[in-house]
């Protein structure tokens, strides 16, 4: 009788344990649960909050950093791309223009591949098209291709507002109409340089 008392007791106490066990046990998990499902929502709104302010901050911060490009006085060789494969340099000049800087003021001398492209503007087609327009006036050039075949080529002398930025320069054909396109003078180096190598 007494190990059946005994045998009882134990079993109680180990019930009441184990009772008060998984209790603890499983109110903990849930707590650490809901935290977890908190704690991520609340990160994730202060990073969508902040996120595109920080973004556009340090954008302004590098704009600001980086240095401005100016060039001395000087003859350079530069590139000169187009939005256009019809409007391109001439192939026998790599192309390539020369960029002239004269107090500030930035002009870069093209040949273009024909004679198709009679006017220039560097602005939009638009205005090209007003009364007391400026138009820049071709210049023919003489180019060599790589086979020795020389040819007669348009060239013209393009304002360059700024380096590495796109801007409007219009066109006029040789059948009357005025195009809109983007181009873009870069990476100049010194004439001289350039010869050399």
């Amino acid at each position: 009788m007494k190990k059946k008392i005994v045998t009882l007791l134990g079993m109680t106490v180990l019930a009441c344990t184990l009772a008060v066990g998984c209790g603890s046990s499983g109110s903990q998990p849930s707590e650490t649960a809901e935290t977890e499902e908190t704690v991520p929502e609340e990160t994730a709104d202060t990073a969508e909050d902040t996120a595109p302010e920080e973004t556009a901050e340090a954008a302004e911060e590098m704009e600001s950093e980086a240095p401005e490009v100016s060039l001395e006085d000087g003859v350079y060789t530069a590139e000169f791309d187009t939005d256009s494969g019809m409007f391109h340099v001439s192939e026998a000049c790599d192309g390539k223009g020369t960029l002239t800087v004269q107090d500030g003021a930035m002009t870069i001398h093209v040949s273009l591949a024909s004679k198709n492209i009679v006017n220039l503007y560097p602005g939009l087609a638009e205005d090209a098209q007003k009364e007391g327009a400026e138009v820049l006036e071709p210049t023919t050039d003489s180019v060599t291709y790589s086979d020795g075949i020389t040819e007669e080529v348009y060239g013209f002398d393009i304002p360059v507002p700024a380096l590495d930025e796109e801007f409007d320069l219009a066109l006029l054909g040789t059948k009357g109409t005025w195009y809109d396109h983007k181009v873009i003078v870069s990476n100049p180096e010194p004439a001289e340089e350039a010869v050399s190598e």
